[in-house]
């Protein structure tokens, strides 16, 4: 027994002998009570004692996520992938990591983000677990896609945008992630990968808007991109003579580019 078990008072050795034998990631309320003879009281009082130990990890009210080994030393923090996969599980939605998070993933922020954006179709708001901020951005379910399937070390999987849709996003929703003229660099950096400026065509049609379309035509068209991919961008959008800037934080300044209906106010 190491020292960590040794501070372990009765029920919380009870408690992972139960979660370790049935190999339970998460417990909820009611679950234990008959298991370690406890009243609901007494079931509820242990969860937040041991909540508040960092010895497991409140998702919300009468859940909780358990690690498989009793954590060594400090607090356990079974990381923001984990909860997030806990948190959409438990909602029923169908989601993917997105934002910050998914630019570092890429490399195409060095920073490490303070908060985790996911796109999911049931809930909305912020959600501060383990530690960790979680901004919850409700779409509707066909605004998802473009997913990949993240492998964590322990074998769980989680949602995350793909290459092409994280740049697609950093198009799209620029004033949320603030963005732009940042994102046009990371495309940039991709002209070359047929397959991701394939996919961020696709998925730009698929996911995005007029506003979206028309920049990301704009920025396409000056990176040489071929003919058939950017007719494919044109064929959906209406004529307009309206502008929209290509850097909608930058001066509305610059040369006028008809084809795509935009102001270009930063170079290309």
């Amino acid at each position: 027994m190491n020292d960590r078990e040794a501070r372990l008072g009765k029920f919380e050795t009870q408690f992972f002998a139960w979660t370790q034998l049935r190999k339970k990631s998460l417990v909820a309320t009611g679950d234990i009570a008959t298991a370690l003879g406890l009243a609901p009281k007494q079931e509820r009082e242990l969860l937040s004692r041991m909540a508040r130990a960092g010895l497991i990890v409140r998702i919300r009210n009468g859940l909780y996520m358990v690690p498989s080994q009793i954590p060594p030393g400090g607090k356990w923090t079974p990381g923001e992938y984990k909860l997030a996969r806990a948190l959409m599980e438990d909602t029923g939605a169908s989601y993917q990591i997105a934002g910050p998070t998914a630019f570092h993933q890429y490399g195409f922020d060095e920073q490490v983000p303070n908060n985790v954006t996911i796109y999911n179709d049931k809930i909305s708001g912020r959600r501060a677990i383990g530690g960790i901020e979680f901004i919850l951005v409700k779409v509707a379910r066909e605004r998802l896609g473009g997913a990949d399937d993240l492998k964590l070390p322990d074998g769980t999987q989680v949602k995350i945008s793909g290459l092409a849709r994280t740049l697609m996003d950093a198009v799209y929703d620029w004033d949320r992630f603030n963005t732009l003229p940042r994102a046009y660099n990371w495309i940039r950096a991709q002209k070359n990968n047929t397959n991701v400026i394939t996919e961020l065509v696709q998925l730009t049609i698929k996911h995005g808007n007029s506003g979206t379309m028309r920049r990301m035509g704009c920025l396409l068209e000056a990176l040489g991109t071929a003919p058939r991919l950017l007719n494919k961008l044109k064929a959906e959008l209406t004529e307009t003579r309206s502008l929209i800037p290509f850097a909608p934080t930058l001066p509305y300044r610059g040369n006028i580019n008809r084809d795509w209906g935009v102001i270009v106010n930063e170079e290309i």
